[in-house]
């Protein structure tokens, strides 16, 4: 039974010491609590604050905010995680060649760094053309005291399109976890449980509470039917709007008992029919002046 602690909070603006002590308190009250994992919503470090894009010295000043995998602000979570012996999935704006990365670094219960993901689908459309998109998804095998989990990371506008937690799921994934800052409403929140039956994986997405955003950090489990056929809600946990710390509980032994014997996921996929998923033409309606590929 792994736990995963999502950190439903509202930031201190783009005050870096008191995010980080804030985090903290919040990690540690997750670890009080029995967590495996503890969730941070999106870029945390400066408490998702974005600039305007099209003015550059508001770009500059921002920029300068960025902090590198080796800083002292992800040492010291880095610290906390083998203090606590708990893993720690800490988001922030990282500092890169050009634009930063919107980026989610995970480190063990023994503090080391396992995975390192950067925000692939970033809002082009909106102020995150401030940042450099990532290169790809990727997974890793996450060390727990319930035993070694596959897991895999996406950010906020990344659950919105499919692909993103189905190469996930083609890299081994069981387990995705997911950064937020935006209003989860029904829509969003339906797209999010439609990524873990689809692909047979357990998400689980911590997002900021009110009055930053509406909290609704929520998971989901892919089994979808017990064994005489009945439907199952696969619903965990869905927080409301207050901060607080959301223990959402996955029975990893019934995910991959479901994952061996369901018709989903890899299977029965055609891949050598979905040439089209890759080619990157853009036909109307869709053609927007902003988009990067």
């Amino acid at each position: 039974m792994l736990k995963i602690a999502l950190l439903q909070m509202t930031a201190c603006g783009a005050n870096q010491d008191a995010n980080l002590a804030k985090g903290e308190a919040f990690c540690r009250q997750a670890a009080g609590m029995g967590a495996d994992v503890a969730l941070f919503p999106e870029m945390w470090n400066v408490g998702y604050a974005l600039p305007d894009s099209k003015q550059l010295d508001e770009v500059t000043t921002w920029a300068a905010q960025a902090i590198g995998r080796d800083s002292a602000f992800v040492a010291h979570f880095r610290a906390l995680a083998k203090e606590l012996g708990m893993a720690i999935a800490l988001t922030y704006l990282e500092r890169w060649p050009g634009l930063p990365r919107n980026t989610v670094s995970l480190m063990d219960r023994h503090g080391e760094v396992v995975l390192t993901y950067a925000k692939v689908h970033t809002c082009d459309f909106d102020q995150e053309a401030a940042l450099t998109p990532g290169d790809g998804f990727h997974v890793c095998t996450l060390d727990t005291a319930q035993g070694a989990v596959k897991v895999g990371a996406m950010i906020c506008f990344d659950r919105e399109f499919p692909e993103s937690a189905r190469v996930l799921m083609l890299q081994g994934a069981e387990l995705i976890l997911t950064p937020n800052a935006c209003r989860l409403e029904t829509h969003r929140i339906g797209q999010f449980r439609a990524r873990a039956d689809e692909n047979m994986v357990g998400v689980a997405m911590a997002n900021y509470a009110a009055p930053q955003e509406n909290g609704h950090s929520v998971a989901f489990s892919p089994v979808a039917f017990d064994g005489n056929d009945h439907s199952l809600d696969t619903l965990i946990i869905e927080a409301g709007a207050e901060e607080g710390v959301y223990l959402a509980q996955f029975d990893m032994n019934a995910i991959r008992d479901w994952r061996r014997r369901e018709a989903w996921g890899n299977a029965y996929r055609k891949p050598g029919r979905y040439g089209l998923l890759v080619s990157p033409g853009v036909e109307e309606p869709f053609v927007r002046a902003d988009a990067r590929r």
